[in-house]
């Protein structure tokens, strides 16, 4: 991203903002401050303002009331930030998304330190990986696995067995999806594992086989903490929350009573749901000891679509104009960095700055080229800029190296992302 160095330096989230200085509320002055900022960068380059978010760190604790946030980096994928937040008190452990990159942040190094609790949120079929995890102490200590089924299990063993090998940590997951007979399966497909009884049954396996030990429980509720409640639709909307009120309420009593069943026999540590949109319902369930959260830290434009909170911009993309093919037309150079879901607009980056831009409904975000509409794209020309935001978050680390972190209306450092850093985890 840089074509001139700058420094280093350690991202400080103690203080959060106060009202008068949320910057990104008046949007006429805060985008054309970032681009003031960064008017030595040459597109395309990705921004994290840093007030913006302290804002959303702190707005979470305060969402979490009181339940610790484990950091879901799979939404951050930039190490400095996952140190800055979990210095602050609220937030604890990370979830990772592959074992591999677990083991990264677990062993630490000169610049980072070792995080000592990571649990990965999906199972692993990582060979490699899973024969690392067996052979150290002290990364068997700090690493939990994601396990539903006891084949999982069997491949660890044919990997390293016991006793030769650590002693495996493991988090089982149910099913936090809601089902009907009219509308069959609400959710997303993870663990098999739906039943009380059949949380049970698997710890009672797990417990009982050596060289494994069962510390956590695990459940997403995906259908509530991944859907915007405020749609543009306005009848979608109102099936949304009353999907969602009726899947709020078969998911605290499953979830209790599956919860209330495994520790019947294992001494678990901690029990983790919820997500991002759905941290005010997560905390108020009593079976959870932990909610897991990561893409309210940068702020994707995902989360416009809900009631409860709005987060802060905090991490945005800039875009140069190429070309101009009509007068009503301008084109940015690349523009395709499309997050998760089913293939739909709200699953591409958003035009922000200039305001009034569109993207073209036969073309789209393109790998290289997007052009734009709208009455501001009239005025754009060759060598400017338009600010994108991202749906998601983990979209935006993996198309950039660095991270520009403006402060004060300046460049004050920038900070590695896992691509910057040669690090590509899946």
């Amino acid at each position: 991203m840089r074509r001139n160095p700058v420094p280093i330096m350690t991202i400080d989230l103690s203080a959060a903002p106060v009202a008068s200085r949320r910057t990104w509320e008046a949007p006429a002055r805060y985008w054309p401050a970032l681009t003031a900022a960064t008017e030595k960068l040459d597109p395309p380059y990705g921004v994290i303002a840093l007030d913006a978010l302290r804002f959303n760190t702190h707005d979470m604790l305060a969402r979490a009331a009181g339940k610790p946030i484990r950091v879901a980096s799979k939404s951050v994928r930039v190490r400095d930030v996952l140190d800055a937040v979990l210095a602050l008190p609220g937030y604890h452990g990370v979830l990772a998304y592959t074992l591999d990159e677990a083991l990264w942040l677990a062993a630490g190094d000169d610049t980072h330190p070792p995080i000592d609790d990571v649990v990965v949120g999906y199972p692993s079929a990582d060979r490699g990986a899973i024969a690392r995890l067996a052979a150290s102490p002290e990364l068997a200590a700090r690493v939990t696995v994601m396990v539903d089924s006891i084949a999982q299990l069997d491949l660890i063993d044919a990997v390293a067995a016991p006793p030769e090998r650590e002693c495996i940590r493991v988090c089982l997951e149910l099913d936090a999806s809601w089902r009907t007979a009219a509308l069959g399966h609400i959710g997303v497909w993870r663990s098999p594992v739906f039943t009380p009884d059949a949380a049970r049954e698997l710890a009672e396996r797990i417990v009982a086989r050596p060289g494994f030990a069962l510390v956590g429980m695990m459940a997403y509720e995906a259908q509530i903490a991944g859907q915007g409640d405020r749609p543009a639709n306005a009848a979608w909307g109102a099936t949304l929350r009353w999907m969602q009120k009726n899947s709020k309420q078969d998911l605290l009593q499953r979830r209790g009573a599956a919860v209330a069943a495994v520790r019947e026999v294992a001494d678990l540590e901690f029990v983790n749901g919820g997500g991002t949109g759905s941290l005010e319902f997560t905390a108020s369930d009593a079976s959870v000891t932990e909610i897991a959260a990561g893409s309210g830290l940068f702020g994707g434009h995902l989360f416009d679509t809900y009631r409860a909170f709005r987060p802060a911009p905090a991490t945005a993309f800039a875009l140069s104009v190429v070309r101009r093919p009509n007068e009503a037309t301008a084109t940015v150079l690349g523009g395709g960095w499309i997050a998760s879901g089913p293939p739909a607009v709200d699953r591409m980056p958003r035009p922000e700055w200039p305001t009034g831009l569109r993207m073209v409904a036969r073309e789209m975000a393109g790998e290289v080229q997007t052009p734009l509409t709208g009455d501001a794209a009239r005025g754009l020309q060759p060598g400017d800029r338009v600010w994108f935001r991202h749906t998601k978050s983990g979209e935006l680390s993996e198309h950039v190296n660095a991270f520009a972190l403006i402060e004060h209306g300046a460049i004050v450092g920038e900070s590695l992302s896992y691509r910057g850093e040669g690090r590509a985890f899946l």
